[in-house]
């Protein structure tokens, strides 16, 4: 049986039609400069003058030739899907033009073929290079795995052998690393193909360099300024030695890109102390470090982790790209253990963190991703000019739209964890498959109308055969469902967030899994100091939202009656933002009274009026025009 997956999801299907009909092409016209109003790409336009093709200067981000790579990753999975002669003639062109900029031992990197070679890997720190490479990589590798193609593979293992010609623990190879991790774990997807050695020891040589004393990035020039700050080298998780790391520190992207790189080598090679490691900074980062939207990275200075429980909602970064990178990381941590922590936190990224992230018609987006926004702070308070109230159609440093776009276009990747004698479902969405578990044979179809409703049936079909474990996830945020087999109730015990039914399968064999979903009001951990006093609420993977749309102006005066959440209703909307369920809840909203011009005044009770809260999804907040939104609101009880 050859493993194949055909999603045909509601939910999903609508948003992976959307990155297909409509972000593919748009993110293409960006990367050409061809967006009216947008700020320009130059991406294409750089390779065009590395390879001679086009005279100028270089422009954009020392980094910019990874946004057509991870382009070019998402045009690969969805061919995988959607095979389009055209969408394929045009990613073979851009490969033409990447490869023509391939120096003769191999190097690639716009900015230094055209600014001048004789600086290159004197600025790993701060220049990409690697990071470059890693991303161009991870595009080759996707691309020869669904097209059969080679051009860009072969050009990027000629481009790795001249990396591990420059690096290594060799004597006269730079004991440097990568600045920007990404690198790491594209090694590790390249030796799932090649399974050459080489490549895993490179790998894990740049995983176990960083940090190590003398500091690599002690030597460079051009000292940058994240080391004269609050940061230092913690900015790159190179302020010791990754072994010895135990909080998620620095830039969120660059933390969870080297995390998901760490977990693969330790996986791949038994390291045990790596993976004590990797279990320490995902505690950190999913237990103290993380909002409820899956978002990560609170501070903007330096797009980075800050310190335990401190998570603001109106300057937080959240750069959508670190949530992503955070997805990476928990798919990673299944690989090595069939945890449902790990499926949760996907889960809940996957739903919220990113998918806020692209506008619902695939041509805005959203770099940082807030939790609470007054358009006017954005507009005039310093501290939260990052913050956008509305998506924007590009960026100058444009890493997020293709990174999104390849995340969601890949999602055949992240519903199961297979193992020799198991088959573990992490996601729950429309799909059929046919994989191999060990010798055994599985051949399923799922239908569910999942996230808006918890019935998951699993049915085995033609082509199934032998005995395997089928390993459903219960959420976390799960606390009752029921499950049968063949239509009798099955009392199977839960076991690391897995429902495990063993057993010799058979075509037409029905395994239904219904997830109670209940409109749940969240609070946070009191030492999260900006949520006290607050009350959110979420429905099965869900996190929803007020916006002043449905709410009125001035948030901030609303207050959630938690007395009243029994009288919560949730109803599904079709019509609404592509098709949602909202949930209606008794609260109430401070008057404004008539201060006379006063600043201060004496304390007396606000007056109030009782009003229905409207929460819809968070992630699809800001697609009805320009207003206040928040995730968490002040808590408050009904009327005695």
């Amino acid at each position: 049986m050859t493993n194949s997956i055909r999603i045909h999801d509601t939910f999903w299907g609508s948003v992976r039609e959307t990155v297909r009909r409509e972000g593919i092409p748009y993110q293409w016209k960006a990367l050409n400069d061809q967006l009216p109003g947008a700020e320009p790409s130059y991406c294409m336009r750089n390779f065009r003058i590395a390879s001679g093709k086009e005279q100028g200067k270089h422009g954009g981000c020392v980094f910019q030739d990874s946004d057509v790579a991870k382009w070019l990753e998402g045009v690969a999975y969805t061919l995988a899907w959607h095979p389009d002669e055209e969408l394929e003639r045009i990613a073979d062109g851009a490969i033409d033009d990447i490869v023509a900029a391939q120096q003769s031992d191999g190097y690639l990197d716009t900015y230094y073929i055209i600014n001048g070679l004789d600086k290159r890997w004197t600025n790993l720190r701060d220049h990409h290079e690697l990071y470059c490479a890693g991303h161009m990589l991870e595009a080759a590798v996707a691309y020869y795995n669904v097209t059969g193609k080679r051009k860009l593979l072969d050009a990027m293992l000629r481009l790795v052998d001249h990396i591990d010609s420059v690096f290594g623990p060799e004597e006269g190879k730079l004991k440097g690393y990568p600045g920007h991790p990404v690198l790491e774990m594209a090694l590790m997807r390249l030796y799932d193909v090649t399974h050459d050695e080489k490549h895993l020891k490179l790998a894990k040589y740049f995983v176990d360099q960083r940090g190590q004393s003398p500091l690599y990035f002690d030597q460079e020039q051009d000292i940058c300024g994240w080391l004269n700050g609050t940061l230092g080298y913690s900015y790159y998780q190179a302020h010791k030695p990754v072994r010895e790391q135990e909080d998620a520190v620095g830039h969120a992207v660059r933390a969870l890109y080297l995390y998901a790189g760490m977990a693969d080598v330790a996986r791949e090679t038994g390291d045990a102390e790596l993976a004590a490691a990797c279990d320490r900074l995902w505690n950190s980062v999913t237990r103290k470090r993380m909002y409820i939207t899956g978002a990560v990275g609170s501070s903007e200075y330096g797009e980075a982790f800050t310190f335990d429980y401190d998570l603001p909602n109106d300057t937080v970064y959240g750069e959508s790209c670190a949530s992503i990178a955070l997805v990476f990381f928990a798919r990673r941590m299944l690989r090595a253990r069939q945890l449902g922590e790990y499926a949760d936190v996907m889960e809940r990224a996957l739903y919220n963190g990113v998918l806020s992230g692209m506008q619902l018609d695939g041509k805005r987006f959203f770099y940082v991703n807030p939790l609470e926004v007054l358009p006017e702070a954005c507009e005039k308070d310093q501290h939260k000019r990052h913050v956008k109230p509305e998506r924007q159609p590009w960026f100058g440093c444009a890493c997020c739209p293709p990174n999104i776009i390849r995340l969601y276009a890949s999602l055949e990747d992240y519903i199961y964890t297979v193992t020799e004698d198991a088959l573990y479902m992490n996601l729950y969405l429309a799909h059929d498959a046919a994989l191999d578990v060990g010798s055994a044979k599985a051949a399923v179809s799922v239908e569910t109308n999942y996230p808006w409703d918890g019935k998951v049936a699993v049915t085995m079909t033609e082509g199934t055969a032998g005995r395997f474990k089928l390993a459903l996830r219960v959420p976390g945020w799960c606390a009752k469902h029921t499950l049968t087999v063949n239509g009798d109730a099955a009392d199977v015990q839960v076991v690391n967030g897995y429902a495990v039914i063993e057993r010799d399968w058979q075509a037409g064999d029905t395994v239904v899994l219904d997830l109670a979903m209940p409109v749940t009001v969240m609070r946070a951990n009191p030492k999260v100091y900006e949520d006290a006093g607050k009350v959110t609420v979420m429905r099965g993977p869900i996190v929803y939202c007020l916006e002043e749309c449905d709410n009125g102006k001035d948030l901030h005066l609303v207050h959630l009656c938690t007395d009243r959440t029994g009288d919560a209703v949730a109803h599904h909307e079709p019509e609404l933002l592509g098709g949602v369920t909202v949930i209606d809840i008794p609260g109430y909203r401070e008057l404004d009274e008539d201060w006379g011009g006063a600043l201060y005044a004496p304390y007396a009770a606000a007056k109030r009026e009782d009003v229905t809260l409207r929460w819809v999804p968070y992630y699809a907040w800001g697609n009805r025009g320009l207003g206040e939104m928040r995730v968490w609101c002040m808590k408050g009880h009904s009327r005695k």
